[in-house]
C-alpha cells in the first residue's frame, strides 16, 4: 500500500545524541572528512550504508577539504553499478530525490510505496515502476533536508543486507536519530562550502510588495493586479520595481524567484 503512515521513536540518551551531534558538526572545510567518517560509522553500526547529496539540482559531488569524494572514499559507493554519484541524471530519474521535493520529513520506501509520518498525496503519485533499477536499492530510509534559498538535500540509508525490503523496524528505531545527524551534517557542509552570496542579506519586503509579487507569481499582469488590489497600475509597477531593487534583481522573473527563495511567497493555493 502506498502512503503508509508510520511512527518514529524518539532516540534515547540525550547526552549521547548531543555527543554524536558534536561529532558531525562542521564549522570549516577541514571538519568535513571526520564528520563524514562518523556518519558512515553510525550508519554501519545500525546495519546501513549512507548516501549523501547536498543539492539535488547540482552536478557537483560532495567533497572534503582535500577534494576527496565523500560518497566514494568515505561512504564506499565504489562497486560497478553502485557509483550512483557519477550519474547526474539520478535526481530526475530516481524516485528517492524526486520525493524529497515534496516531503521534508524522514520516510522509508520500497517498490510497494512510501511510508511517512503522515499521508502525503504528492508521494502517492510518484511512479515507482522498476524501483530497484531506478533507485539502485530495494529499500531505503530517506532524509530530506530543505535548506535556505530553496536548496534541497537528499540522503539515503540503505540496508547492508541488499535483499532486505521491509525497513519498518529500522525506521521506527533510527529515523529520528538519522534525521538529526543528517541535518546537522548537511547544514554545516553547505555553509562551509558556500562562497557566493546570491541574495542580499537582511532583505525586508513590505506587505504591499509581497502581495503584488504573490499575484505576479501565479501569472497575473500588473494591470490585473491593479484591478484585484484596487490600486493604480503605476502603484503596482512601483511596488514590483521596488521589490526588485531590494533583491538586486535584473527583471520581474528574477524578483519573483528570489522572493520565493526567501519564503515571502509561500505555497500557492
Amino acid at each position: 500500500m502506498r502512503g503508509n503512515v508510520v511512527e518514529l521513536r524518539t532516540p534515547h540518551g540525550r547526552e549521547n545524541i548531543d555527543q554524536l551531534l558534536d561529532e558531525v558538526t562542521i564549522t570549516c572545510l577541514e571538519d568535513i572528512h571526520d564528520a563524514a567518517e562518523t556518519m558512515a560509522r553510525i550508519a554501519k553500526e545500525r546495519g546501513m550504508q549512507i548516501a549523501m547529496c547536498d543539492d539535488i539540482s547540482s552536478n557537483e559531488t560532495m567533497l572534503d577539504a582535500d577534494g576527496s569524494i565523500l560518497n566514494a572514499d568515505v561512504f564506499n559507493w565504489l562497486d560497478d553499478g553502485a557509483r550512483w554519484w557519477e550519474d547526474h541524471r539520478l535526481a530526475l530519474g530516481s524516485p528517492l530525490p524526486r520525493a524529497c521535493r515534496y516531503e521534508s520529513e524522514p520516510f522509508w520506501v520500497n517498490e510497494d510505496g512510501f511510508n511517512t509520518r503522515w499521508r502525503n498525496s504528492y508521494l502517492d503519485e510518484i511512479d515507482l515502476h522498476d524501483f530497484e533499477k531506478r533507485s539502485l536499492c530495494k529499500a531505503a530510509i530517506v532524509i530530506p533536508v530543505h535548506l535556505p534559498f530553496g536548496q534541497i538535500s537528499a540522503n539515503s540509508f540503505v540496508p547492508l543486507d541488499r535483499d532486505k525490503t521491509d525497513l519498518t523496524e529500522e525506521f521506527a528505531q533510527y529515523a529520528s536519530l538519522f534525521s538529526q545527524l543528517t541535518q546537522r551534517f548537511i547544514a554545516g557542509y553547505v555553509q562551509a562550502h558556500r562562497t557566493k552570496r546570491r541574495i542580499p542579506s537582511d532583505c525586508v519586503l513590505s506587505k504591499r510588495e509581497v502581495e503584488c509579487l504573490r499575484w505576479a507569481a501565479i501569472g497575473k499582469t500588473d494591470k490585473e493586479i491593479s484591478m484585484i488590489l484596487e490600486r493604480s497600475h503605476a502603484t503596482i509597477r512601483y511596488h514590483v520595481h521596488r521589490a526588485g531593487e531590494k533583491l538586486n534583481s535584473v527583471n520581474r522573473a528574477q524578483t519573483i524567484f528570489k522572493a520565493g527563495q526567501l519564503g515571502y511567497l509561500g505555497a500557492s493555493s
